[in-house]
């Protein structure tokens, strides 16, 4: 028989930093607002048709504008735009406004800003939601997508940023 044992969040979170990561800029435009957001849940659900997921905290009323938009972009970051990934996690402290304003942004086919100097871009119109514990999980129909130069990826691991 297998022994089970409450798992604290703290230890969680701590087991979750030796995983590996690539880091995204995760936006949304539209009648409810800009918002963008540092995520590293997020990933593939299918290829046919294209669908990725991306994991954001429910408990930030801010995060709903990506609900309300019903549109997403998935913009990878590459190493160097750690600066980026700072100002969009909220670390420091800038208005949504001047965090748009670090870098170069265009539109795809949802209305989302996508980063022009992204890995690659996934421009997602949101099919389906799932409300799980603190976070809300989005499935994105991707109807846009653009691959940039191939650079090396930015990545979080033990709480820091690395290269591959």
């Amino acid at each position: 028989m297998l022994k089970t044992n409450e798992i604290a969040p703290q230890d969680y979170r701590d087991a979750m930093a030796h995983f590996a990561g690539a880091v995204h800029v995760v936006t949304t435009d539209g009648p409810a607002g800009l918002r963008g957001v540092t995520a590293i849940a997020a990933c593939s659900v299918s290829d046919d048709p294209p669908i990725v997921l991306v994991c954001l905290n429910r408990h930030n009323p801010n995060n709903d504008l990506f609900l309300q938009n019903g549109v997403f972009s998935l913009n990878t970051l590459s190493a160097g735009q750690e600066e980026l990934s700072n100002a969009f996690s909220g670390l420091t402290g800038l208005p949504p406004e001047k965090r748009f304003a670090l870098a170069r942004w265009e539109t795809l086919s949802s209305g989302a800003p996508c980063l022009k100097d992204a890995i690659a871009v996934f421009d997602c119109q949101v099919m389906d939601t799932k409300d799980l514990a603190t976070h809300r999980i989005y499935f994105g129909k991707v109807t846009g997508l653009r691959v940039g130069a191939n650079l090396k990826p930015l990545l979080y691991h033990n709480r820091g940023y690395r290269t591959l």
